[in-house]
């Protein structure tokens, strides 16, 4: 393992940081822990110690939800260990057009 792969590893972040970094709350971590969706490492008070590789994947989740996908099929991306990029995501995201202001009138004018 490199010195990189080393440091991504490292369980370091308690659930302070990692609610900031992600801006996920306690439960919603917590939630997706008890789905082995991720698994942070335990101190030995059995605090929760979160390794940058773990922030990533809280991260992907916070963003496939935001997309509609289902608790489900998130399990299943990342299971497969696809990227956000992938055809199916990029599918997914052409049919939620971003909504406009209601005062935004400037699609009527070019």
């Amino acid at each position: 393992m490199d010195n990189d792969q080393l440091r991504r590893n490292t369980a370091v972040f308690p659930m302070s940081s990692a609610m900031k970094l992600t801006g996920l709350s306690a439960r919603q971590i917590r939630y997706y822990e008890s789905l082995s969706l991720v698994v942070p490492e335990r101190t030995e008070g059995n605090h929760r110690l979160f390794s940058m590789n773990d922030l990533d994947v809280l991260l992907d989740i916070k963003n496939y939800m935001e997309k509609g996908f289902t608790m489900k099929r998130i399990g299943e991306l990342l299971n497969e260990s696809q990227t956000i990029d992938t055809p199916e995501v990029l599918k997914h995201v052409e049919y939620q057009k971003p909504m406009l202001n209601r005062g935004d009138l400037s699609r009527f004018f070019k």
